[in-house]
């Protein structure tokens, strides 16, 4: 146990999850609460005034959500110690938060024991993972890879224009850029998907969904 309490920011939107989140700070012997943020904007201001040692952060918050503060604050204290805590199991959120730089991601079902624990661990440096995070993120990192999911943006737009049937001159024109570099673009492309063909690359791309055909 530490020898000086730890300093905790509590941020969500809810002000009812402040409080049971208080009543545990304030009945823990070796957490200390230092502030409250409604949301993402809110706690970075806090943040640099108060300087805690670890900050509970919810998800989903009106004008910056849990992420984009969580880069926030890793960007301004790369030593800041973020713990995740939300209603929110789902794979690609999981891995959203920890990609930011997020220490843990928990449940909000979590009793106070374990959140307690979660929050020393990551004040001495060592992950805090719900079972359900850690089970999405073993998943995310061991499922194959979907056809397509390697394209960059920008082949991602040379393929939508093969599908509507565009010759390298129109794509070039369309995206301003050289008919040389679409030639570069739909070679990747046939590369990645594995075919030999424009025609099999239309073909796939829309046998996997990987245009969007809505409206056309």
């Amino acid at each position: 146990m530490p020898t000086t309490p730890i300093r905790v920011l509590i941020v969500d939107d809810h002000k009812m999850v402040r409080q049971g989140l208080r009543a545990f700070v304030l009945i823990q012997d070796d957490l200390e609460l230092v502030g409250e943020a409604a949301d993402g904007q809110e706690a970075c201001a806090l943040y640099e005034r108060l300087r805690p040692d670890v900050v509970l952060m919810d998800l989903m918050m009106p004008r910056m959500n849990g992420v984009a503060a969580t880069r926030a604050l890793l960007k301004r204290d790369p030593k800041a110690c973020i713990i995740v805590l939300t209603s929110f199991k789902d794979e690609s959120l999981v891995t959203e938060a920890l990609e930011a730089g997020a220490r843990g991601y928990l449940l909000k079902d979590i009793d106070a024991e374990q959140l307690a624990r979660a929050v020393r661990s990551a004040y001495e440096g060592r992950p805090a993972l719900a079972p359900e995070a850690a089970w999405a993120l073993f998943e995310a990192h061991h499922r194959p890879p979907r056809v397509g999911d390697d394209l960059t943006e920008r082949e991602r737009e040379v393929l939508v224009l093969l599908v509507d049937g565009a010759t390298n001159a129109e794509i070039a024109a369309c995206l301003f850029i050289g008919v040389s570099t679409v030639k570069s673009h739909v070679s990747s492309i046939l590369s990645k998907l594995s075919v030999a063909t424009r025609t099999e690359a239309v073909s796939l791309a829309l046998r996997n969904g990987l245009v969007d055909r809505e409206g056309t």
